[in-house]
């Protein structure tokens, strides 16, 4: 009979991967797409060079 290898080290720890799936379901409040919110910071971007441009 073949015999078994102990492991020397435990096993890996559970990760919290449900609990952030879990949070995410529920979470409340304003959903903004992540194209508005690239589009909102490049033009703020923009606003604040062409104000130090302009003055």
């Amino acid at each position: 009979m073949s015999k078994k290898k102990k492991e020397s080290t435990p096993g890996m720890p559970a990760s919290s991967a449900g609990l952030i799936r879990f949070f995410q379901d529920e979470a409340y409040g304003i959903k903004i797409r992540p194209e508005l919110v690239m589009a909102g910071a490049i033009a703020l971007i923009l606003s604040v060079v062409l104000a130090h441009l302009i003055l």
